[in-house]
């Protein structure tokens, strides 16, 4: 299959109009309005309608009816929009409606800036909405990845009945690279009888719906949920091992981050320090297991396009086992390769005094 030159965000529509998506609501925010005017232009020519809603809480409520009635659906934004649709998302998490939510991520906290952040981890992976749930997330380094990740998500989304979310930082959204569609692995998915198609007179209407009153019921939902998403961590981490074989020490970054990330590891390598990385490709579920191949590492470097939030769950693998670092920029900031570089340099320095003086 040839490759295409793709803007990112619009490569990410033409992913999921190929992965069977016919109906996407969503609102303009900036660095992903790419994606729905992608959708607006190219959804009628195969039979899918595109809506523009009111506000991001109108639209995750139409991605809430249109999952409803067992439709591959799609909604994008950026942070402060994500945010906004947070109890919409908690909502279809409650109903087990599957559908797919991209976060194109720019800066914040509040309506922040337009560039490029990866901040919004910890809304993303602990579930920004009320109550006990998660949703599967995916964190592509590239377009193509970004792309692979699309296709994916709406057949997981089909397969677990849920909401999966897929975050870009902006410049993976605003970059140009070639990319190719490729089917993604086939899964056995189940008929959505659930659906609300209408009965025909034929069965008992199907009621969608996340309201328990009663405690009981509630709880036995809520466990049923929980159930699933240790389904989810069993079966669909992902991650990226990078020159840790003898790796002393090993960064964890995710998105494009990590590709600035090996670029420093050439730079220390090239000086006779020994580093590697550890790249999630699913935020949740995170690679825990990822974090016991490697014997080496004498110091975890965490870098991030944020002020620290990733970090907490490299504490959380290592379990005190080997010292966690961290180094970020902040903002719309973008971390460079010799300042990585230099962090690392001083991690490895602070590591050899403290032997010393042993």
């Amino acid at each position: 299959m040839a490759k295409i030159l793709m803007k990112g965000n619009e490569a990410f529509g033409k992913a999921a109009i190929e992965a069977g998506c016919k109906y996407f609501f969503g609102y303009p925010i900036t660095p992903q309005n790419e994606l729905p005017e992608y959708m607006s232009r190219e959804l009628p020519n195969v039979g899918g309608v595109f809506v523009q809603a009111e506000s991001e809480v109108s639209a995750i409520n139409m991605i809430y009816g249109g999952a409803g009635a067992g439709a591959r659906v799609m909604t994008s934004s950026s942070s402060p929009g994500i945010a906004l649709k947070q109890e919409g998302i908690t909502y279809a998490a409650g109903a087990e409606l599957p559908c797919v939510v991209v976060n194109v991520m720019r800066g914040g906290p509040g309506l922040g800036g337009i560039q490029p952040s990866q901040a919004d981890y910890f809304m993303s992976t602990r579930g920004g909405g009320n109550g006990d749930y998660r949703t599967p997330v995916y964190a592509p380094a590239t377009v193509q990845e970004a792309v692979d990740m699309i296709m994916e998500a709406f057949n997981v989304a089909d397969y677990y009945r849920t909401p999966v979310m897929v975050v870009a930082d902006g410049m993976i959204g605003q970059m140009m690279e070639p990319v190719e569609f490729k089917a993604p692995k086939e899964r056995d998915l189940a008929p959505k009888d659930w659906a609300t198609v209408g009965t025909k007179g034929q069965r008992k209407p199907n009621i969608i719906n996340s309201l328990y009153l009663q405690p009981d019921e509630l709880e036995k939902h809520c466990i049923k949920l929980e159930a699933k998403y240790k389904e989810i961590e069993k079966n669909e981490v992902d991650y990226e091992m990078y020159k840790t074989e003898d790796a002393e020490l090993v960064f964890v970054a995710y998105g494009t981050t990590a590709r600035i990330v090996k670029n420093a590891i050439d730079i220390l390598r090239g000086e006779g320090i020994k580093a590697g990385l550890i790249r999630p490709k699913t935020l949740w579920p995170f690679p825990f297991e990822a974090f016991n191949q490697i014997p080496e590492a004498k110091n975890l470097l965490t870098v991030e396009m944020s002020m620290g939030q990733m970090v907490e769950d490299v504490r959380l693998a290592v379990e005190g086992r080997v010292p966690v670092h961290f180094y970020g920029r902040a903002g719309g900031m973008i971390p460079d390769p010799e300042g990585i570089a230099n962090k690392a340099r001083e991690v490895v320095e602070s590591q050899l005094a403290v032997g010393g003086a042993r």
